[in-house]
């Protein structure tokens, strides 16, 4: 009988250990020939980014919104367990890159192109996004290729990328300013287009407002490190825009007694920011469906992260030097970046939504969930599905998890014991797989459906209540055209819907 002859050692094959990524810098010589690639947000802020960036002597290009064909390419090239934003994500760069590839060389892509976007650690899997854009690259033949992962919780990081790109304090601040104008256009774009008289009229607005803002960002000054600091906490440059741009939304037209519910955006950050078919174009599909969407919005998600890095100080304070005052520090730095925000919402007539406070958010999720557990948006998810109801900003909640998000998956379970508290709150957990998009709209759609009886029941209520008919309401709003503005501002008069908050409205307005 034949034995098998023992492999030799000196015949096995070398083990390849896992080396970090170190791509090679980007050095000021290459920037006028060097593109930095970027994307993932939605357009608006994106178009001012690439203001930013292109300000500070850059050339800079926004990746196409994903596709479903990214999502097949991201599952090919990278790791198949790995969540489907990481999925759309490495998939639209790689056929980004692709395509350039066939215009030019492979090696002319490596030269001319480098990538930017976020890191992170901690639960999710975001701290691994890296690891998949290794893997996606190196499948499709582009391991060359440099990007550079930018941490989301550092103001000056300009010794990650070489000194090609010096993403400095002054950078930063623009960065966080595109966020905050781009933050307030978006939430006013959503409150007016369901209500539009002329359709099409909020789109082409906005379009050109944000140009308005791009330019604005394009030209703004350029100062030192710490005069940008002072200048940007002071300037009304950016508020004047803000003004420009509300007078421009003023020409729009809109009838607000179409009663249609509101639904509050949720979940993980990528599917609630971007538009497209990332998250089977929610945002869209709500509004053709009749609603009207309160989207949930960057600021938010910074304001939290503000709050993760102080509750360690807070745990500290008593135990570790300094704690207590690097918590008052930090406090203050969160007081002024909301009246940062509040400044530049009030240029716009105070008409976007406010910012929920963050303590009040952590105060509501409490009970079901612990402010520590911090992957993904942690308690702040129940906190806003919370705080949405009780203080009637909208009839219904839509959460957007991606297929076996863990943190998401904690959230959505926490909110089992939301609903036994609260039994009348509508939620809608939908579970994005990017190919299942049927699925979780019809999902969606039974849920929306008993949104909208309770949009039409509070109007009526609000009918009853006030004691006006409809045909008053409407020859009241005829008789002040000012109020069919889509700058008037309606107050909260306790109602999530618009028009139920109108009739109210008027109602105290004719007495």
């Amino acid at each position: 009988m034949a034995t098998a002859t023992p492999e030799r050692v000196s015949e096995r094959p070398a083990t390849s250990h896992y080396r970090t990524y170190h791509p090679r810098p980007f050095t000021r010589a290459e920037r006028d020939s060097v593109t930095i690639l970027f994307g993932g947000l939605h357009w608006r802020v994106e178009r001012i980014l690439q203001a930013v960036l292109e300000s500070g002597g850059n050339q800079a290009e926004i990746l196409p919104v994903a596709t479903k064909d990214d999502l097949l390419t991201g599952r090919e090239v990278a790791d198949i367990g790995q969540c489907c934003p990481t999925s759309f994500t490495t998939g639209n760069l790689v056929n980004f890159l692709k395509t350039k590839s066939k215009q030019i060389r492979p090696e002319e892509v490596n030269k001319r192109y480098v990538y930017l976007t976020a890191g992170s650690c901690g639960a999710c899997r975001f701290g691994q996004y890296h690891q998949s854009y290794e893997l996606a690259l190196r499948n499709s033949g582009l391991e060359s290729f440099r990007m550079f992962l930018l941490a989301q919780d550092e103001l000056d990081q300009k010794a990650k990328m070489g000194d090609g790109f010096d993403m400095n304090l002054p950078v930063t601040l623009g960065c966080l300013w595109a966020i905050f104008c781009t933050d307030l256009i978006q939430d006013l774009e959503y409150q007016v287009r369901p209500y539009e008289v002329v359709s099409g009229q909020t789109e082409a607005v906005v379009k050109e407002s944000v140009e308005l803002l791009y330019q604005a960002f394009r030209d703004r000054p350029q100062k030192g490190t710490w005069q940008s600091v002072l200048w940007y906490l002071t300037t009304r440059y950016f508020t004047k825009v803000m003004r420009q741009i509300r007078a421009k939304f003023d020409a729009i037209e809109v009838d607000r007694l179409r009663v249609k519910p509101t639904v509050k955006i949720t979940g993980e950050f990528y599917l609630q920011t971007v538009e497209g078919d990332p998250n089977y174009n929610i945002h869209r599909w709500l509004e053709a469906e009749g609603a009207e969407v309160y989207p949930a919005g960057i600021t938010v998600w910074m304001d939290y992260l503000l709050r993760l890095g102080l509750q360690r100080f807070e745990d500290y304070s008593g135990i570790e030097k300094g704690a207590r005052l690097k918590l008052g520090l930090g406090r203050t730095v969160q007081a002024i970046y909301r009246a940062t925000f509040n400044r530049l919402r009030r240029a716009m007539g105070n008409l976007p939504h406010d910012l929920p406070h963050q303590l009040e958010l952590r105060k509501l999720a409490a009970p079901y969930f612990h402010s520590r557990l911090d992957g993904g948006e942690g308690d702040m998810l129940v906190g806003k599905a919370i705080w949405a109801h009780q203080k009637k900003k909208a009839h219904m909640i839509c959460e957007l998890s991606p297929y076996s998000c863990m943190p998401n998956t904690m959230s959505i379970g926490a909110m089992a014991g939301v609903i036994g508290k609260y039994p009348d709150l509508l939620y809608a957990p939908l579970e994005i797989k990017g190919d299942a998009e049927v699925h979780a709209l019809s999902r969606c759609q039974m849920i929306l459906t008993e949104a909208k009886k309770r949009a039409q029941r509070e109007f009526d209520e609000a009918l009853a209540r006030s004691g006006v008919t409809l045909d008053r309401v409407k020859a009241y709003l005829d008789a002040h055209p000012r109020m069919k503005r889509a700058t008037y501002r309606v107050p909260h008069l306790g109602c999530a819907g618009q028009a139920a908050n109108l009739v109210l409205h008027v109602a105290q307005k004719a007495r």
